[in-house]
């Protein structure tokens, strides 16, 4: 069993990582194996070419600082953390190059991304946090998987490097989002009940 969260902070050693150390040290604690993955700071966006769909490789045609391990490490995730720096009210520039490229190559077409848990975080320095919550929970929730939550929204304070941990009740927020994870992750896996099935889905537009 394992959950896999992405750093999607530029910053090596920043606000999120401390985060994702405090959450990681939570689901081991709970039996479950944790990795922190970061794409590098030359990560490009989705083109829309269609490429991973059209081929059903599971890959981006782009194989640029290392987009397609994390899309390989999320497919044999039993559950994925997001984990984002709140820039200008949202998600992170990278972060949402990450996301956009990963649920296209793995979550629609043959998706592979459906029942895994799902867990959102976000580190500011005042407001926004809400907003990238939601827009990092509604990317898993487009992908049917399971979303798990805390006692709160996961929104963390900090500015610079270290300031998170003095936010209190931020960082005990989200050492409760890890041991949710984890117990729902053992949940799945003990479960004898038959997984729903899943299909194609129907695309439209709204051209008529």
């Amino acid at each position: 069993m394992k959950i896999v969260a992405i750093n999607g902070s530029p910053r090596k050693n920043g606000n999120t990582a401390l985060l994702l150390d405090a959450v990681g040290r939570e689901v081991e604690a709970a039996g479950v194996e944790f990795e922190v993955l970061q794409p590098g700071p030359n990560v490009h966006p989705c083109m829309a070419c269609y490429h991973c769909l059209d081929t059903g490789s599971l890959r981006c045609v782009r194989n640029d600082d290392g987009v397609n391990d994390i899309i390989a490490a999320c497919i044999e995730a039993d559950g994925i953390l997001l984990a984002s720096p709140v820039y200008h009210s949202g998600i992170a520039g990278g972060m949402k190059c990450v996301i956009d490229r990963l649920m296209l190559a793995a979550g629609c077409g043959n998706n592979q991304l459906h029942h895994k848990v799902g867990g959102a975080l976000c580190t500011l320095r005042r407001s926004g946090g809400v907003e990238t919550y939601h827009q990092l929970l509604a990317a898993m929730d487009a992908m049917e998987m399971v979303l798990v939550t805390s006692d709160y929204w996961g929104v963390v304070h900090g500015a610079d490097p270290g300031e998170v941990l003095k936010d209190t009740e931020g960082m005990e927020v989200a050492a409760k989002l890890g041991r949710n994870m984890a117990w729902m992750v053992k949940v799945l896996h003990e479960s004898k009940v038959p997984v729903p099935e899943t299909g194609h889905r129907t695309m439209t537009n709204f051209i008529r």
